[in-house]
């Protein structure tokens, strides 16, 4: 009996962007028909830092990025300094926000974004190397996809990298060899099975993001080993730049980041946990992205919004001409803010106080 050729399936086509949206439109109007309450916790009348009860309105603001529904506010603790998202999103309102950003619709830029900030992470893994030039294991929380693995490890040959994060970050980036291991969940949840197994855990842009960060810094003793060290960057909102850029300051990223720690507060935590408080920089860790991201902040405002499946309706011919006009007539001053940004003497950025981030690294006792 002859056989023929087995006949092939032609490939699966790629899902367009619109058909996307599409897909995801039913699941955002049916969250968004109930209205926007119920993804909030009730108000607090007291500072989740300190405990006081001297607040005052800090920000008001709206998502600029995505430009999902909801208005966000900060208040700011008179006793601490302590800046916190006032009433803050619960975990239904976490997952609704944070859609659709470093996964499904804005997966691809996401990763385009991280991937491309090589230099940042070689900093950041340089930065230990004073203090212990040759770990064994490293702990990153809230590694995303592991870029920063990835290029710490030419950093640091000789150590195992593992990441942790809340997402399926952590597991696609095992699966892409960027970590030897990839654990999802919450650190505080994770950390008495990895009790003292690292000698390193980083936390880079995380603690703001963590609903209880100083239950985070309690897991971070927990995982280390005694000697061990813990670096962490976080936003700096005594920043000049925050009061100057107001709601259009990068680090702001309402409403995704829920706390804004003082680096007073930090080392005094950090200390009453059972580290001693190595280095804190400032300079260091500033990224050079204010006055970019402020610019495209204005042009994004003044022109007709993208099509979205938080948005109700799509948008036409006309108004996408008319976004298309806004944001080439706006190249020009985009190019500026990108020069300025990069070309900030250093002794300037220290001297005006404009630093955008601080990095902590503490050993553990």
């Amino acid at each position: 009996m002859r056989v023929g050729p087995t006949k092939q399936r032609p490939p699966r086509r790629a899902q367009t962007t619109a058909e996307a949206i599409a897909q995801a439109r039913p699941a955002y109007e049916a969250d968004l028909k109930a209205g926007l309450d119920h993804f909030f916790h009730p108000r607090q009348n007291q500072c989740p830092w300190c405990q006081s009860h001297r607040l005052q309105p800090h920000l008001h603001t709206k998502d600029l990025l995505q430009h999902k529904p909801g208005d966000f506010h900060l208040d700011r603790c008179q006793d601490c300094g302590h800046i916190f998202q006032n009433p803050r999103l619960n975990p239904e309102g976490l997952a609704f926000y944070y859609r659709d950003f470093y996964d499904g619709l804005g997966e691809k830029n996401t990763a385009n974004l991280f991937a491309g900030r090589t230099t940042t992470y070689r900093r950041r893994a340089q930065a230990l190397t004073p203090h212990n030039p040759r770990p064994t294991t490293w702990l990153d929380v809230g590694t995303g996809h592991g870029h920063f693995c990835a290029t710490a490890q030419t950093i640091h040959p000789h150590t195992a990298f593992d990441g942790l994060d809340f997402t399926d970050g952590a597991e696609l980036a095992e699966k892409a060899g960027r970590v030897r291991h990839g654990h999802r969940g919450n650190f505080p949840d994770i950390a008495p099975t990895i009790t003292g197994h690292y000698d390193v855990v980083s936390m880079f842009h995380y603690l703001e993001h963590s609903e209880q960060p100083w239950l985070e810094l309690q897991a971070a003793h927990q995982a280390l080993r005694p000697g061990g060290h813990l670096l962490i960057e976080v936003p700096d909102a005594a920043s000049r730049y925050s009061r100057l850029l107001g709601r259009r300051w990068l680090p702001w990223l309402q409403p995704q980041h829920l706390h804004f720690i003082p680096a007073a507060n930090l080392r005094e935590r950090l200390t009453t946990l059972g580290f001693t408080v190595l280095t804190e920089h400032h300079l260091e860790a500033h990224d050079r992205v204010d006055l970019l991201a402020a610019t495209w902040f204005t042009l994004d405002a003044l022109a007709p919004r993208e099509e979205a499946p938080w948005l109700a309706g799509r948008p036409g011919k006309l108004k996408r001409a008319a976004r298309a006009a806004v944001v080439i007539a706006g190249i020009p001053a985009l190019l500026a803010a990108t020069v300025l940004d990069r070309v900030m003497p250093r002794f300037l950025i220290r001297r005006l106080e404009l630093s955008n981030a601080y990095r902590v690294i503490a050993r553990r006792d």
